[in-house]
């Protein structure tokens, strides 16, 4: 796997990075710490790269979930290929793949040994991202547990005709917590005259509409309050949704995230004019029920089947996690 320098690359390309395998980036594939088995948790854990004298030789002091105080070692630092050390273990249920992580994260050059970045410990920094054996996090992570905190060595790579150059570098990653992949935010009173929400037995919202003539005014209404960052305009956000026609009550193509059972991210400003007021002034944790009419949808029109045009649309959507438009620069 290949990190360039946080000096040189946005939060966003380095999340990006991490979640390339390791030997797809141009680094030495790392050595497992056990042979692969069948099952998706036990590849997990079979994953993880395995200590080696580059990431023993780094000490780091501090707390876990906040920078660390001091990071050392002997510079240069001789990297041989990916390596991670355990510095401490989290505890409670280890990872699996498919699961949501929040992570931070410390950068520092083998050579010289000054800080290159660090992102990820304060709200907003970074998207939750999806863990998996074939990416560089599952590499790095493994099946540990929310609370770990790791070390973890990369060597330098020659130039590719699709990739820089880059020097060895060390990383302190700290495992922060598994993100729910639904709205965990406090239950609110529901709004007289909108649609109703239940929660299905698989998690899913379902939604009923009222018989009754669709209003002519986008209406917004919380029915979760969570308690994480708020969304800004320009934010890129990670979303649960279902979409849903006023007019038939029934869910249309493209609508909705919970048929495919994966989380959607886009910058807020990429949604039309009605969604978008379902995520600005928002926060994290949140799910949101929003009515959108024609003007703030996508447009007025006849009502058909083939595109939307004309529709009032009924949406609910779980905020699940946002990186603030400032930190992705």
């Amino acid at each position: 796997m290949r990190l360039r320098p946080l000096a040189t690359v946005s939060i966003a390309a380095a999340s990006a990075l991490l979640l390339a395998g390791c030997a797809g980036l141009g680094g030495k594939a790392p050595t497992p710490t056990a042979s692969p088995t069948a099952t998706a948790a036990v590849d997990l854990c079979d994953a993880m790269a395995a200590p080696g004298d580059a990431s023993k030789a780094v000490s780091v002091s501090g707390k876990f979930g906040a920078e660390p105080d001091k990071v050392e070692f002997a510079s240069p630092l001789t990297v041989d290929d990916v390596q991670v050390s355990v510095l401490e273990k989290g505890k409670g249920d280890p990872l699996v793949a498919g699961d949501y992580i929040s992570f931070a994260f410390n950068a520092f050059s083998a050579e010289t040994g000054k800080p290159l970045g660090t992102a990820g410990y304060k709200p907003g920094e970074m998207l939750p991202t999806q863990i998996s054996a074939a990416t560089g996090l599952g590499q790095l992570l493994g099946c540990s547990a929310p609370g770990t905190r790791i070390v973890a060595t990369f060597p330098a790579t020659e130039a590719t005709e699709s990739t820089p150059a880059a020097a060895a570098e060390v990383y302190v990653i700290d495992l922060l917590s598994v993100v729910p992949t639904a709205a965990s935010g406090e239950q609110q009173e529901p709004v007289p005259g909108m649609p109703t929400v239940t929660t299905g037995d698989d998690g899913a919202p379902e939604i009923s509409i009222p018989d009754a003539d669709p209003p002519t005014k986008t209406e917004v209404a919380t029915l979760k309050k969570g308690d994480g960052p708020e969304v800004r305009s320009g934010d890129t956000v990670l979303i649960q949704f279902r979409g849903m026609r006023w007019s038939t009550g029934k869910l249309f193509d493209g609508g909705d995230t919970w048929a495919s059972g994966t989380p959607y991210s886009a910058q807020t400003t990429g949604f039309v004019k009605g969604f978008q007021k379902a995520l600005d002034g928002h926060t994290v944790g949140s799910q949101v029920l929003v009515v959108i009419p024609p003007a703030d949808g996508y447009g007025e029109g006849k009502i058909n089947d083939a595109d939307l045009k004309g529709e009032t649309l009924v949406f609910v959507v779980d905020i699940l996690g946002v990186q603030h438009a400032a930190a992705a620069q």
